[in-house]
């Protein structure tokens, strides 16, 4: 595989579901945990925990960073962005918003 320098990558400010600062990171790496994230919620919900085991399963080896962190600060810029959502259940799990 081959590593990209994401030094001079366009970047994106993230946005927060509660109005909390964002986050800058690079719009490759923005773009690669959305679709992940999307595709894991396509057509199930999952639980936090859940949710992360994919993207460190599917992400290891081809990303060259901290799944988990990205993962996070992507998946909450989603929900900020009303892509996906949380459920009220218990455990809460997440899912593509309907519309």
């Amino acid at each position: 595989m081959v590593k990209k320098d994401l030094s001079k990558d366009e970047k994106i400010l993230t946005k927060h579901p509660a109005g909390k600062s964002g986050r800058n990171i690079s719009r490759t790496t923005y773009d690669l945990m959305k679709e992940e994230i999307l595709s894991l919620l396509h057509d199930k919900e999952l639980t936090h925990p859940e949710l992360v085991k994919g993207l460190n399963k599917r992400l290891t080896g081809r990303f060259d960073g901290n799944v988990s962190w990205y993962g996070e600060t992507v998946k909450l810029d989603l929900e900020a962005r009303k892509l996906i959502e949380r459920t009220v259940s218990q455990p809460e799990r997440y899912r593509l918003k309907k519309s």
